[in-house]
C-alpha cells in the first residue's frame, strides 16, 4: 500500500491525535512566517506537540528570549528572514546566547520569497530598490493592489515543501529536530 505524506515530505501517521503542546516553541517573525510554516510542516508539529508562534519582528528578540526563560525541556527555535552576514538581523541574532536556543532563518528579504516563482506563477521575484518596503515594492511590480490580496495568492499556490526554497526547507528542518530532541 503507497504511504501518504505530509506536505512536508514526512510518511503520515494514521489516527494519531495531536500531542498536548510542549514547553519547547518555534517562534517565527510574523502571521505569515507563521502560516506558511503551517501550511507544510503543521502535521509534524502537531504530532510532536510544537507550538509556532509569531513574533512582530525580530528587533526585541534578546529580550523576548530572556522573558521565555529557555531550559532544559524548554527549548527555543526561532526562524529568521534574511539571515545574511553584515545584516541587521544577523547582528540582532548574535546578541542571542543560549544552549537552549537556535536560531537559524534564510537569505530571503520576507518569507514570500522563500516561495519558488513557478509556484506562484512568476518568472522571478520582482527587484525592488533599496529603501522601498519590499511586500508594497512587490505587489506594484505585478500589480496587485494589496499585500493582503498577494499573500493570499502565495499561500493558496503552496502545496509543500516542494514549493518553497532549499534554504528555508534546510532552516525549519533544523530547528524541528532541535525543539523536539530529548534533553
Amino acid at each position: 500500500a503507497a504511504r501518504r505524506r505530509t506536505a512536508s515530505g514526512s510518511i503520515a501517521v494514521a489516527d494519531v491525535r495531536a500531542r498536548v503542546a510542549k514547553a519547547s516553541r518555534i517562534w517565527v517573525e510574523g502571521v505569515h512566517d507563521a502560516a506558511l510554516v503551517e501550511r507544510i510542516w503543521g502535521d509534524d508539529l502537531r504530532i510532536e506537540g510544537v507550538v509556532v508562534e509569531p513574533l512582530d519582528g525580530i528587533d526585541a528578540l534578546d529580550a523576548e528570549v530572556r522573558d521565555f526563560a529557555p531550559g532544559p525541556g524548554r527549548r527555543l527555535g526561532v526562524l529568521v528572514d534574511h539571515l545574511v552576514p553584515g545584516s541587521k538581523e544577523s547582528r540582532i541574532v548574535a546578541r542571542v546566547n543560549s544552549p537552549h536556543v537556535l536560531v537559524t532563518g534564510h537569505p530571503y528579504v520576507d518569507v514570500w520569497q522563500a516561495v519558488k516563482p513557478a509556484a506562484v506563477g512568476i518568472r522571478a521575484w520582482p527587484s525592488v530598490p533599496p529603501g522601498r518596503p519590499w511586500k508594497e515594492g512587490v505587489c506594484a511590480a505585478l500589480g496587485v493592489a494589496e499585500p493582503a490580496e498577494m499573500w493570499r495568492r502565495i499561500l493558496s499556490r503552496v502545496d509543500s515543501f516542494a514549493d518553497v526554497e532549499t534554504p528555508l526547507i534546510n532552516a525549519m528542518e533544523r530547528l524541528i529536530d532541535f525543539v523536539t530532541e530529548p534533553d
